[in-house]
């Protein structure tokens, strides 16, 4: 039973062939796959792939599915159908089972792309075309990355009208629309431009001849790259100069400027912030989504100066950033409905969040939600300790681990936490996000644990009443 699909990484081509091959029951021995033909399906029985039902896999096993198709390996299609036909014949944990050598070795497989994925972002070098507004890169990457890297490309230089040549593919940016090609070759692309040599001056400045270690360099800048970047040019030159360096380093005494004070430098550097909230708001309005796959529309916090309560959540959701105001989708529904059992106004409470941009994943039409990471969460916390300082709440309540850890500037377990706490020198109170309610599947928990919220929020009403 013959599929065959196109080159590189068939994305769509690899999911519209599973749904038909499971509606068919085909087994994966039964399935053969080829790379490069005519792109279709030569078996009978079954439903046309727009027709055939959705397989439902774990998100884990969907995620590595995406990174292993962009690999080089001919047989990742047949390993990755093995995986969908255990996964839905009754070993829905596999996923947890590195041990297996089937997950094992798809797991190593998808480290490959990441790390392919990492080179790509890091070694492109774009170069202007003399005498056009246009920039044009050339990169060898090792598997077929080239749309999963798309994105990253777009977002970082938006502004600018850009190529990226590769054997496996190209990428066209006219600001405003992207488009995939076919292979480019290397002398499509500029040599060097005018750029490159005031960079080259840049990195030489930069490089730390004490901290010289040519394994390492070689590790994190494998020299298969360093032909399309041109300050690598300068490499050998600067390591055989390190220790000649680092000896007149040592011999030069240090010394400070009289004229320098630190005391006034640290202050100054606090003066930079800005003074209002108006003025913070423009300043996180204007800048670029600090989480992977972000939206580019930030939600602002809402509600009064000088509140008894602020509930800070997680961050956007869909209906959040359509709207571009905060709890507005279905756990803010749920939010309003539980502060009204409380006795808290919904006017007189400031609410906003720890992330300020959407975090998503597109799947088809859906954009589903991700959870930012402790590193995201940690980009984000200069915002939000400037944000309530300008607020002053008398009470902030945070609403799930996302924000607790905001709060707290760590990872803090909400079920052993929940209740008063401080954070810092602030009054505040740990509780559940509405949306772990929405996710309870049984009716009798669910309304137990909506109960065990609003008396939560009534102890935070009560506590707010006390402070003021």
């Amino acid at each position: 039973m013959r599929v065959a699909l196109k080159d590189g990484a068939d994305v769509a081509g690899f999911r519209a062939a599973v749904r038909r091959l499971m509606a068919a029951h085909v087994r994966p021995e039964q399935a053969g796959w080829e790379i490069g033909a005519a792109a279709g399906f030569d078996f009978g029985g079954g439903q046309e792939a727009d027709e055939a039902p959705p397989v439902s896999l774990p998100r884990t096993a969907a995620d590595l599915i995406d990174m292993v198709v962009c690999h080089s390996d001919p047989e990742k299609y047949a390993l990755l159908y093995t995986l969908v036909w255990r996964l839905t014949h009754g070993e829905r944990g596999l996923m947890e089972v590195m041990s297996d050598p089937l997950v094992n070795r798809l797991s190593l497989m998808g480290k490959t792309i990441k790390r392919d994925l990492h080179k790509m972002h890091a070694f492109v070098r774009f170069r202007q075309v003399e005498g056009e507004d246009r920039f044009v890169a050339w990169f060898e990457p090792d598997h077929f990355i080239i749309e999963a890297t798309a994105g990253f490309f777009v977002d970082r230089f938006r502004a600018l009208h850009w190529t990226i040549l590769t054997p496996k593919g190209s990428l066209y940016w006219d600001r405003s629309n992207l488009r995939v090609g076919p292979p480019g070759r290397r002398e499509d692309a500029p040599e060097t431009d005018a750029f490159e040599a005031g960079w080259r001056g840049y990195y030489e400045s930069t490089f730390n001849p004490a901290r010289t270690n040519v394994a390492a360099m070689r590790q994190h800048m494998p020299k298969k790259y360093w032909r399309n970047m041109n300050e690598t040019k300068s490499i050998p030159q600067l390591v055989r100069e390190a220790e000649l360096r680092v000896e007149r380093m040592i011999e030069m005494e240090a010394q400070m400027s009289a004229r320098r004070n630190p005391d006034k430098a640290m202050a100054d550097m606090f003066e930079q912030g800005p003074k209002s909230l108006n003025a913070l708001n423009e300043l996180i309005g204007k800048s670029e989504p600090l989480v992977e796959g972000g939206s580019e529309k930030a939600v602002l916090g809402e509600g009064p100066m000088h509140p008894a309560i602020a509930f800070v959540g997680e961050q956007p959701g869909d209906q959040e950033d359509l709207q571009g105001r905060p709890f507005v989708g279905p756990a803010g529904q749920l939010l309003m409905r539980a502060m009204e059992e409380a006795g808290i106004e919904r006017e007189k409470a400031y609410v906003t969040n720890a992330v300020k941009h959407f975090k998503f994943v597109r799947r088809g039409k859906l954009l589903l939600h991700q959870t930012p990471t402790a590193t995201e969460v940690k980009h984000y916390r200069w915002w939000l300790e400037k944000e309530l300082d300008f607020v002053d709440p008398g009470i902030v309540v945070t609403l799930g681990a996302t924000a607790a850890a905001a709060m707290e500037g760590k990872a803090i377990a909400v079920t052993k936490n929940r209740g008063p706490r401080t954070f810092g020198e602030r009054r505040g109170f740990i509780t559940v996000h509405p949306s772990y309610l929405l996710r309870i599947p049984d009716a009798d928990a669910k309304e137990q644990a909506y109960r065990d919220f609003v008396a939560d929020l009534k102890q935070v009403n009560e506590l707010a009443g006390k402070a003021a």
